[in-house]
């Protein structure tokens, strides 16, 4: 850890086997846990969290002053969980009063030049390839895909196991489960593929393909078929979990895709 071309801050508290390259700063206030690796020309600021075995690669700033001119320079985090990966020039800002936080879950992999803004709070094992842009107050569940140059508008939800494609402005909540594609960004499916490398079976991912048949290619609004999913599907974690969704919604979810042809 002894790097005499890093400048480390005497407040930091830093484990013994953390290493640090070259010309990295990091200042007071900030824990990093066991086996991490941060790279050369990284800046790690006030309030950041950083867990056990993570990399953090060249040109990252973790735990920046929000980019909000509400921020009244309030004691704030910015919390990364173990295991994830940083990579080149991600950027990640602390959190507001609003929830005193910006929270990354544990074996992510975030990609070169991501931006994550104030307060937002993603899960545990998302991928967020290059250039993908959080807003502030974003809330992201468990095993996210968000493919490259995807920015996403500040106060969305997107659910767990959610697949977002490249190049996508998200200004609607994107339900758990889904594929979220096309302009404006509308489902086209579940996300089958993710959710059978995870172990869903097939009467699993049946029973959830026939949830959002229902909510999105039977022309009913959310709230009818919200009440039908509700009284006619058998109550599973599964379909709980998309009904709370839809109740908690209050950007509305994205709609489904409808052809011009």
């Amino acid at each position: 850890m002894n790097q005499p071309l890093a400048y480390v801050h005497p407040g930091a508290k830093i484990a013994k086997n953390v290493v640090i390259e070259p010309f990295t700063t990091i200042h007071s206030n900030v824990v990093i846990g066991e086996g991490t690796w941060i790279g050369s020309n990284v800046t790690i600021m006030e309030g950041a969290r950083i867990g056990k075995n993570c990399n953090i690669f060249p040109g990252a700033v973790i735990s920046a002053i929000p980019q909000d001119l509400k921020f009244n320079d309030e004691e704030t985090t910015a919390e990364i969980g173990d295991g994830t990966t940083i990579r080149e020039y991600v950027t990640i800002n602390r959190g507001t009063a609003d929830k005193g936080k910006t929270v990354i879950g544990k074996n992510c992999w975030i990609m070169a030049y991501c931006h994550i803004a104030h307060d937002c709070i993603v899960g545990d094992h998302c991928i967020f390839s290059n250039n993908s842009t959080l807003a502030g107050h974003i809330t992201v569940g468990d095993y996210v895909v968000l493919a490259g140059m995807t920015a996403v508008h500040q106060f969305c939800m997107i659910g767990n196991h959610a697949f977002v494609t490249g190049g996508s402005l998200v200004r609607k909540d994107v339900p758990p489960y889904v594929k979220a594609a096309r302009e404006p960004l509308s489902y086209v499916g579940i996300n089958s593929i993710g959710l059978r490398r995870r172990g869903f079976t097939p009467e699993k991912i049946r029973e959830i393909q026939n949830i959002f048949r229902i909510l999105y290619q039977k022309n009913y609004n959310n709230t009818q078929a919200a009440e039908i999913i509700e009284a006619e599907m058998e109550a599973t974690p599964e379909r709980d979990e998309i009904l709370q969704f839809i109740k908690n919604s209050k950007r509305g979810i994205m709609k489904g895709y409808f052809s011009n042809n």
